[in-house]
């Protein structure tokens, strides 16, 4: 490809660091290019903006604008529908997608005392938060990594002191801006699934753009491929959007693709879990696809029977 490879991406701290580390294995000259998207400057919480495409659109729109050749994206972030005149042509490889837990004092969280107040802004969160520890206070958080972390530690530049016990981020957010020595404490994925993507990048290009396509081919990973998109087709036959208290995580492994999916009560009262796995023999595209399909398909049949839809839009109170 000749020319500079324009790549897209939210303007954030974290956004420009994981984008700058992906964007180095990509082929040829590249060029960062800060996007500002809705959900960048609409400080709301996610339930009242609605969590689906609000980080995404401003890159899609620059992409088939042609102000970038690529946008690279959170795969949380992504709607799990086909946008059109874009393809999906690389998910790299994972990293931890655990939710991790920064606390004051260095407390764990089976440490936060009564009525500890924890801070979050994703619906998920809450209603996990509500459903492991119904005695804490879960307050609704936006804003960038440093700001929410500073929110439970203090922020010694300004000198302003903590107002929450404790926030709850992704580990992966965190391991990127080197800031995981802040964690206090891991979250585990059985008692804590996390959101169908979370801890994986996504790379977009304009439909038939060979060139493009060709230069961040080598950044797309087999095994996360087929997790992620097992985990986003929960996503899609629920009819859940972002922002639903969901998680859903899969893994390769052993010769198999492994699924668990949880649909939440937002006050925490009720959880509803299906697993399922797939054997895996010749692990091609095709058989990667059509494992990520079965999983996914038993598991929102059977959360379906259970009554997942209830809880996946049931509306928060207030």
């Amino acid at each position: 490809m000749s020319g500079v490879l324009k790549v897209g991406t939210r303007g954030s701290e974290l956004a420009m660091a994981q984008c700058g580390a992906l964007a180095k294995r990509f082929a040829g000259e590249v060029e960062l290019v800060p996007i500002t998207t809705q959900g960048d400057t609409d400080r709301s919480s996610l339930q009242q903006i609605g969590g689906t495409g609000v980080f995404v659109s401003a890159l899609r729109d620059a992409l088939l604008d042609g102000t970038v050749d690529v946008a690279v994206h959170s795969l949380k972030d992504l709607p799990t529908g086909a946008a059109e005149g874009i393809e999906l042509a690389a998910i790299a490889k994972r990293e931890d997608p655990r939710d991790a837990l920064v606390a004051r004092d260095g407390l764990t969280f089976a440490q936060l005392p009564e009525g500890a107040k924890v801070g979050t802004g994703s619906p998920r969160r809450m209603a996990q938060l509500r459903a492991a520890r119904p005695d804490l206070e879960v307050v609704d958080l936006r804003g960038n990594v440093p700001t929410r972390i500073a929110r439970a530690l203090g922020d010694a530049e300004t000198g302003e002191g903590a107002d929450l016990d404790a926030v709850v981020l992704a580990l992966a957010g965190l391991k990127r801006l080197g800031l995981d020595g802040k964690a206090t404490d891991t979250l585990e994925l059985i008692d804590f699934p996390t959101a169908p993507g979370q801890g994986a990048l996504a790379v977009e290009v304009r439909a038939g753009d060979a060139a493009s396509r060709k230069a961040v081919a080598k950044t797309d990973h087999a095994a996360t491929r087929a997790a992620v998109e097992a985990e986003r087709h929960v996503l899609a036959g629920l009819e859940a959007g972002c922002a639903a208290p969901l998680g859903a995580h899969a893994e390769v492994a052993d010769g198999m693709l492994f699924l668990t999916a949880s649909a939440y009560a937002t006050d925490g009262t009720k959880r509803l879990t299906a697993s399922h796995a797939y054997t895996l023999d010749e692990r091609t595209a095709a058989e990667y696809a059509e494992a990520a399909r079965d999983v996914a398909g038993r598991a929102v049949d059977e959360l379906m029977e259970a009554g997942a839809a209830e809880l996946i839009h049931e509306r928060p109170a207030g």
